[in-house]
């Protein structure tokens, strides 16, 4: 009888569709420019990822024992709530520690499981929107301007756009690689 056996590298391809984020590396005027520009284009395609799912593949697990596509919609919106929370307080006080949070945890939570997708990318919709706005009026040493994380350390803002440009197209590889 064959045995069912998981394949490393394709588990991690279903993991990271896009590679993991590299957050080691210089980041200049141009990169943050094309951050600026993914982060203001996730709402559409977030939502072009999800148009026209059932109710039954939104709650279909994008990979084995991952999320499904509607918590993978609203972990988003939650993401990236706290992460303009964190850009909010590094610009307004001297490297913040943040809180973390157990993402894991709140996309058990009813609102993450059940709630309608539609919810969260409105939510989406808006907030990027405010959040464009706002790194567009970045000067470059507000870019340096840091917040400390308790688990990673401190990140400059110029680094944590990087990682939420990644971070919001990771996930819409995981909804249209099932799809």
């Amino acid at each position: 009888m064959p045995v069912n056996v998981i394949d490393p590298i394709q588990e991690d391809m279903r993991r990271y569709p896009l590679g993991k984020f590299d957050g080691n590396r210089e980041i200049n005027a141009a990169d943050i420019a094309g951050f600026i520009n993914d982060l203001a284009e996730l709402p559409a395609q977030l939502r072009q990822a999800v148009s026209g799912l059932t109710e039954t593949q939104l709650d279909t697990p994008y990979r084995s024992g991952g999320w499904t596509i509607r918590q993978v919609v609203h972990h988003v919106a939650d993401s990236h709530l706290n992460s303009y929370i964190r850009f909010k307080l590094a610009l307004t006080e001297d490297t913040p520690t943040i809180k973390p949070y157990q993402e894991d945890r709140w996309a058990e939570l009813a609102d993450g499981k059940t709630e309608p997708v539609e919810v969260s990318l409105v939510l989406l919709q808006a907030l990027h929107h405010r959040w464009v706005v706002l790194l567009n009026s970045l000067t470059a040493n507000q870019w340096q301007r840091t917040f400390n994380h308790p688990v990673s350390g401190q990140t400059t803002l110029a680094k944590a756009a990087g990682l939420y440009a990644w971070h919001g197209k990771h996930h819409v590889a995981h909804i249209t690689g099932l799809r």
